[in-house]
């Protein structure tokens, strides 16, 4: 469990800890867009910036942060694999015989590399400083005027804050039946492809029966405490922006503004 990052609260005493959901959620939101726009290297040394400001005032470890990133290296090696046998433009940095590598292979790779990279570390310093129940509330909160149009604020919320909340729990789940059934003499890493996806299979499958078992249990133990989705709430926690908070959402739309600018110039 304490190899898992992503979906993990750790109680610190900052500033960023400090701040409103709602204000934290509206930084992470402006800052997903900058990412997503092609702003060049001065863009992301610019993003990459403000996420290591973020790292610091919130107390957390680098090296806590990138843990998060473990489940994408195999993925960014396979894109890597397929950019290198797909794209032939640019400099061939190396040729032998049929098999070549162009520069665009590589640095589409890294492109797409530093996209994943900026995500997973915002996104795991919003859940490694925001309790889950504020984060339920601060979504809750921001989604509200929408409920106008028919939208379920509420049990969207509610949904986005489970689904967070359980990653950290699937993960141990999962460890845990990957240890159980390799003392029962499964190899998930050796064998011929037929066997490893048996393999996969003997994981899977008791995975999805014990997720159901959770999502059961969770259900039982709501509707016994009288929870109705569509019931009218009170709050015993009562959401107010302050100074910081401002000056992060300020800090994020210029963040915006300079890549909107740097793409259009």
């Amino acid at each position: 469990m304490n190899n898992i990052a992503l979906g993990r609260y750790l109680p610190l005493d900052s500033k960023v800890h400090a701040m409103d959901p709602r204000a934290k959620i509206m930084i992470l939101l402006f800052v997903m867009i900058a990412v997503f726009i092609p702003a060049g290297a001065i863009g992301y040394v610019v993003i990459g910036a403000f996420i290591l400001a973020c790292l610091f005032l919130s107390k957390l470890q680098i090296r806590f942060a990138l843990r998060a990133m473990k489940p994408i290296i195999w993925m960014m090696i396979f894109l890597l694999v397929i950019n290198v046998l797909v794209i032939k433009t640019g400099r061939p940095w190396i040729e032998w015989g049929w098999f070549s590598v162009y520069s665009d292979a590589v640095f589409q790779t890294l492109y797409i590399a530093v996209r994943l990279m900026f995500m997973i570390v915002l996104t795991t310093i919003l859940t490694a400083t925001t309790k889950p129940l504020d984060l339920t509330l601060g979504i809750e909160k921001l989604l509200k005027p929408f409920e106008k149009v028919g939208l379920p604020a509420h049990i969207i919320a509610m949904m986005i804050s489970i689904a967070l909340r359980f990653i950290p729990t699937l993960i141990e789940e999962t460890q845990r039946i990957m240890n159980a059934q390799a003392s029962r003499g499964v190899d998930f890493e050796n064998g011929s492809l037929k066997e490893k996806v048996m393999s996969i299979l003997s994981l899977i499958v008791p995975l999805f029966v014990s997720s159901f078992d959770r999502a059961e249990q969770l259900a039982n133990a709501m509707e016994a405490r009288g929870y109705d989705p569509n019931k009218q709430r009170t709050r015993y926690k009562v959401l107010k922006m302050h100074g910081i908070d401002r000056l992060g959402m300020f800090c994020s739309v210029c963040i915006l503004g300079v890549c909107i600018g740097i793409w259009l110039l």
